[in-house]
């Protein structure tokens, strides 16, 4: 779906000049990173921005095995990379595992490679931990949703360590707040919010 929007002309073209990070190295003093997939990183990287705590959300590719990967590359599923969002956040005023319940609540979990209108496996749903205490949080965040017997049939989101993570070119960054009607045309008709009720119910505002 995106990628239909891109090639009518959405987007403009711009540099594919991006920067990579590796997640393991320290964050700046105070702050921690987070690493997670949930199919368009448009509509990831939104819910993360303007959350109290969080510092900044970078759109990117993580998860695969070619070095400086491009939109293109990404999208047309060449490099096993996922779209992702990078988020940057202040654990003195929000907690991974706060920042777990916001990337759940806006993923559909019971489908793989694949979310909403996107299908491949640079959609697929992920959490890339950077350390083993987030490793653990989110193991058991994802059993505890397993407990809870809602999703009898299993989950498909994986859990792994992170890797490299891509920063995408610079026209992906800050989609929704500079390209607001596109952006909402996009997730409209790709069903995101309609699905996101049916297995969530009303969305939960941002603090």
């Amino acid at each position: 779906m995106k990628s239909l929007i891109l090639l009518l002309g959405f987007v403009l073209a711009a540099s594919s000049a991006h920067a990579a990070n590796n997640p393991t190295e320290a964050a700046p003093a105070g702050l921690e990173k987070a690493i997670f997939a949930g199919g368009c990183f448009w509509c990831m990287e939104h819910e993360f921005d303007g959350v109290s705590g969080v510092v900044s959300a970078t759109s990117g590719y993580i998860g695969g095995r070619v070095a400086n990967p491009t939109y293109e590359q990404v999208v047309a599923g060449a490099t096993g990379h996922a779209e992702a969002v990078e988020v940057l956040f202040d654990p003195k005023k929000i907690s991974y595992v706060d920042l777990l319940k916001i990337f759940w609540r806006n993923i559909d979990p019971t489908v793989k490679d694949q979310q909403f209108c996107d299908r491949g496996n640079q959609y697929r749903s992920g959490i890339f931990y950077v350390n083993a205490v987030q490793g653990k949080a989110a193991d058991a965040f994802k059993q505890s949703l397993l407990d809870s017997g809602k999703f009898k049939d299993g989950l498909y989101t994986e859990i792994t360590p992170a890797s490299v993570f891509f920063m995408a070119e610079e026209y992906h960054q800050n989609y929704a707040e500079k390209n607001p009607v596109r952006y909402g045309y996009y997730r409209r008709s790709c069903g995101r919010d309609a699905r996101l009720r049916e297995i969530w119910g009303a969305p939960v505002e941002k603090s």
